[in-house]
Parts: structure tokens; sequence; C-alpha cells
């Protein structure tokens, strides 16, 4: 990790009508409704306009406030996702419960949009993140625009996958990959001429992604098998800051 995170400030308090707390402690089902009534909103487009072609910002609003939602955690994408489920799994931490929903954005470019919905200008709920270096620039863009806070967001010194593969060392991935039945298909790709010349680590990253639903599996796996002291900085900061 070569950025190394900032200390999280005093968190934006969130307006009353989203900040009261739940009842009861939210499960996990009502805030996967939670998750898609928002991915509907921003993309039924309209944002900040009242009624939109995914449903209204009142009826999202509402919601939030009735399921005790006090801040969303933007993600690029569904692998950063299992990992940081995955993390709060191992530490006894159910993110739904504590009113936090974990929210995938379908790619770093669409912050803006979930930001404007979310944040300050939207419904006032305390934002964070994790992203990776490359895509930081889309983060402090959509963030500024949206008037929220930027102390939240954590940044992977490459991505994800590259901070784990580190974390835990390239022969602990191959024995965790042949633990997972992908011991042929590791082989076949490290023979191939395109990896030859690449240092381990850049294999494993690669290896990483070249299977739909991959990055995925292996985001809760890695994750899994960490030493509690290894924890990737960025990764144990955005758990820390929740």
């Amino acid at each position: 990790m070569t950025d190394t995170p900032n200390a999280p400030d005093a968190p934006n308090e969130p307006p009353e009508a989203a900040a009261a707390p739940a009842t009861h402690p939210t499960p996990a089902p009502a805030m996967a409704a939670f998750r898609e009534a928002v991915r509907d909103r921003v993309g039924g487009g309209g944002i900040g306009d009242g009624e939109g072609g995914g449903g209204s910002e009142a009826g999202v609003r509402e919601l939030a406030g009735r399921l005790g939602v006090r801040g969303v955690v933007l993600l690029e994408g569904p692998s950063d996702l299992a990992a940081v489920d995955a993390l709060a799994a191992r530490r006894g931490r159910d993110l739904a419960a504590e009113g936090v929903c974990v929210l995938s954005m379908g790619g770093a470019m669409n912050v803006g949009r979930y930001a404007r919905l979310l944040g300050p200008t939207g419904l006032g709920l305390r934002l964070t993140g994790l992203c990776d270096e490359r895509e930081h620039p889309y983060y402090a863009r959509g963030l500024e625009r949206a008037g929220a806070p930027q102390h939240g967001v954590f940044v992977c010194a490459a991505d994800l996958e590259d901070e784990l593969v580190r974390a835990l060392g390239p022969s602990r991935v191959a024995e965790l990959a042949h633990a997972e039945g992908d011991h042929r298909a590791l082989r076949t790709f490290l023979n191939q001429p395109a990896q030859q010349g690449r240092t381990a680590q850049q294999q494993f990253r690669r290896f990483l992604g070249t299977t739909s639903g991959r990055k995925i599996r292996y985001g809760r796996v890695l994750v899994e098998a960490l030493d509690a002291d290894r924890v990737p900085a960025p990764l144990d900061a955005l758990l820390a800051a929740l």
C-alpha cells in the first residue's frame, strides 16, 4: 500500500428522516431491497428531479428511513463487495444490522450519480468507499460535486486484488487456487507466453480477472485466508471507519 488512508474526521450527520434508527436490526434481505431501489433510481435517470424512470427519490428516502440506513459504502464492483462482506463477517459484524448499505455501483464512473442521490444533496447519508488508485479521480470529482466529504474513501495501491495478493504472498494464493480446484487453470495460465517475464505478483493479480466470476469468488476466499494482522490497509481502514 503506497497510499496511507487519512484518519476519518467526524462523520457528517444525516438528516433525521434518513438517520432514524430502525425498530429492529435491518435484515440482509431488507438491505438488499434498499440497494435495488437505489440502483433502480440511479439507472432510471432524473437524479435530484423528484420522479425518474427508476422510481422516486422520496420513495428511496422513505425506505432508508424505515430501515434505519445511516451510511453507504460505494464500491466499484461485486468483487470489492465480496471482500468487504467477508472481512465484516470475520470480525463478527453485521453491517446491514448496523444500518450500513454496502453497494456495488458497476464501475467508478457511476460514483457521481450515486453520491448525488445518497449524499448531502440527496438522502444525506454518510458516504464511504474503497477504490483502485486509477479510479480515485472519479470518486474525488463525484463526491466533490455532491458536496460529500472525501475523507472516507480509501485507495488501493493498484487495486484490491493486488493488495490481497501482496498481503498473502503468491505461494499462498497458489495454495488457495489449488484448494478451489483451479490448479489446472492456473498452470495453463502461468505457461502462457504473455505471462513470461512478469512478476509472480503481476501474474496472480491477472489470473484473478481472467474468468467471469473468479474475482468475486476470490474476493471472499483471499480475505478469509488472511492473517488478522495482514489485512490490507485500505480495506482495514474502511471497516474501521464504518
